[in-house]
């Protein structure tokens, strides 16, 4: 019975992570986003709900958030590394709407 439970427990939890995932933008699937950020949880990087509340009513969030995205960096939320999405230059518009995405998460 103990078995079943655990089983039955396991089953619901990856369907709920994987419906969290399917929230997510095609865009950020592409890129690769989802390596590392989740909507609600920490994963590697920070939630981006918690990226929404740490930047709202910040004017410059955006601009801020693009050039982190595109740079990579580290040291806002921890000690490990974002890597660089664009070191190009030729992803902005992808990397501007899944900003203005995370950017709407805030509550």
């Amino acid at each position: 019975m103990r078995y079943i439970i655990a089983r039955l427990v396991a089953a619901v939890l990856i369907v709920a992570g994987n419906a969290m995932a399917a929230d997510m933008p095609d865009l950020a699937k592409k890129n690769g986003c989802t390596a590392c950020h989740m909507i609600d949880k920490k994963l590697v990087g920070p939630a981006w709900m918690d990226v929404a509340k740490k930047y709202k009513g910040d004017a410059g969030a955006e601009a801020k958030l693009i050039a982190k995205v595109s740079k990579g960096g580290s040291g806002v939320w921890g000690t490990t590394s974002m890597p660089p999405l664009d070191p190009s230059g030729k992803k902005q518009d992808d990397i501007k709407q899944l900003i203005q995405f995370i950017l709407t998460l805030a509550k």
